[in-house]
């Protein structure tokens, strides 16, 4: 008889056995929690009785036990928020002994615990420490709804259960971090090379001078703005012709402010995709859009703490104007694919040659966004009405290009300084620049000079037509004359000899005024064609 009875426990020994054999196979590969649960739940069923299984991570510097706690599919196992010290988790994690409470009813240590399981019919419970190369990490609890459902023969089982329970959970934690670290580090790459990338654009990048160079009065105005708005927090407007060096000043404006430590960004937003212009700006996350194949941080926040130059910002399409305004008022904007707002603590200094407010009145700009960017208007003047910075200007970039160049000049030709003095410059400092440049590299004597064929392209004989400042006229008078504009010169708009060049204003800015003013231009190209036949 009692070899019939010992058989059949053997036999019980050995599934156990062969269920622990399987448990540990399976864990090793396992890296989720989630599936680590589901495998233990599975081969343990088969010889262990219990209503609940609980895998509890604990963690010393938190007032509540732990990461995820895991109940047996369809038995939910709302556990509620509880000090520590409540818990039979805890109890266990800090003894590192493995507990046994064959009646719920008369225990006494764990009053909230215990009337929570009580309401779900479990009556006795088992909890062993997982404890993994001596790092605690917690306790796996069994729980019953059977009185001494737990013997201390099966703890023996259940310790060896436990052991490799804490293995698995250990790797899984360590492979959690890992992922974590990893994802910090991709992070933090990524950041690092869009940076690195901002600065390379930012040393390649064709700059007029490395310093502000000119004494003239109207250059002097321009400083003396620059030096009273620089230390403030203020948004800066700065408006003028192209190649005026309206970066520059910008520049200019975040090396003598507070935040000089930090990253000047820069951006022209006429030489982005409308389509791209959002994700430049404010980033995007992976899989936002086809080609999005990794997160990617914006210029708003590589330039965090910093300054942010927004070249050419009238050329905005409207959704990102929106978004812009936004930033400017909530100092808070989401990456493209994201719902997670993220704070700006960015300085925007904005830039145009366009006239933003013929825009407005156009319908091409948005008369919000104007004024939360206004807040401090410096206006560049073109090179024409700087007449004096001329020579100095001929005179430093001749020594920048000669040395690139490895040549000496020992003076310049004093035809070459007239002529360069009664050009008008529509292309302001840029052009003078290019000219200086392709001069140096073609002249072989020792005095430079300008071959002045170059500038023959545009009038120089003479001072270029005073012309009303359009921006102060009443809109009828404005009209006017650019209509008169547009008829001398054949309905044409840019060019040497188009209505732009002989009112003394970029040629998108008397786009948006004729836009605005709803002038017909192709209506003075059929009067010019009429009367040249």
């Amino acid at each position: 008889m009692s070899g019939t009875t010992q058989r059949p426990a053997q036999a019980a020994q050995t599934e156990r056995y062969e269920a622990l054999l399987r448990v540990s196979q399976t864990l090793i590969s396992i890296r989720s929690s989630e599936e680590l649960f589901r495998v233990l739940a599975r081969e343990l069923r088969a010889v262990v009785t219990f209503y609940f299984l609980r895998v509890g991570i604990c963690c010393e510097n938190t007032p509540e036990p732990g990461l995820t706690l895991y109940g047996e599919p369809g038995v939910p196992l709302q556990v509620p928020p509880l000090p520590k010290e409540e818990t039979i988790t805890w109890w266990v994690y800090q003894h590192q002994q493995p507990l046994i409470i064959s009646s719920l009813g008369a225990e006494t240590r764990f009053p909230v615990v215990v009337e929570m399981l009580k309401t779900r019919g479990v009556r006795s419970v088992c909890a062993l420490p997982l404890t993994a190369l001596h790092r605690r990490l917690g306790a796996l609890t069994l729980g019953s709804t059977e009185t001494d459902a737990y013997s201390w023969e099966e703890v023996n089982f259940l310790s060896l259960v436990a052991n490799q329970v804490a293995l698995a959970v250990d790797d899984s934690l360590n492979f959690e971090e890992l992922e974590k670290a990893l994802e910090e580090i991709q992070r933090l790459k990524d950041r690092l090379q869009d940076e690195n990338l901002v600065l390379r654009e930012q040393i390649d990048q064709a700059l007029m001078f490395e310093e502000i160079v000119g004494a003239s009065p109207a250059l002097r105005a321009v400083l003396s703005h620059v030096s009273k708005v620089a230390p403030t927090d203020s948004g800066v407007l700065l408006t003028g012709e192209t190649g005026t060096g309206k970066e520059l000043i910008a520049r200019a404006i975040h090396k003598r402010s507070r935040r000089s430590s930090r990253a000047f960004v820069s951006v022209n937003c006429a030489a982005i995709p409308s389509s791209l212009v959002a994700s430049e700006l404010f980033g995007h996350e992976k899989g936002a859009f086809t080609g999005a194949t990794q997160r990617r941080f914006g210029r708003f926040e590589l330039a965090e703490e910093g300054t942010l130059f927004l070249d050419e910002v009238g050329e905005l399409p409207a959704e990102t104007q929106i978004t812009l305004l936004r930033v400017l008022q909530e100092h808070e904007f989401e990456r493209v694919g994201g719902n997670q707002p993220i704070r700006a603590n960015v300085r925007v200094i904005a830039a145009t040659n366009r006239d933003l407010e013929a825009a407005i009145a156009a319908g091409m700009f948005r008369g919000d966004l104007f004024y939360r960017l206004n807040v401090f208007p410096i206006e560049i003047p073109p090179l024409r009405e700087r007449k004096d910075d001329i020579p100095v200007l001929v005179e430093y970039f001749i020594g920048h290009f000669a040395r690139k160049a490895g040549k000496t000049f020992r003076g310049i030709n004093k035809k070459t300084l007239d002529l360069l003095l009664s050009y008008p410059w529509p292309g302001n400092i840029r052009e003078l620049q290019n000219v200086i440049e392709r001069s140096v590299i073609v002249c072989e004597t020792e005095n430079f000079s300008v071959d002045k064929r170059w500038l023959s392209g545009h009038p120089h004989a003479t001072e270029p037509k005073s012309q009303p400042t359009l921006s102060r006229k009443p809109a009828a008078q404005e009209k006017e004359i650019i209509e008169a504009a547009l008829r001398e010169s054949g309905g044409r708009v840019s060019g040497p000899s188009g209505a732009a060049a002989k009112l003394g204003i970029h040629r998108s800015t008397l786009e948006s005024k004729i836009i605005s003013l709803k002038i017909d231009k192709y209506s003075f190209k059929t009067a010019s064609t009429s009367k040249n036949s």
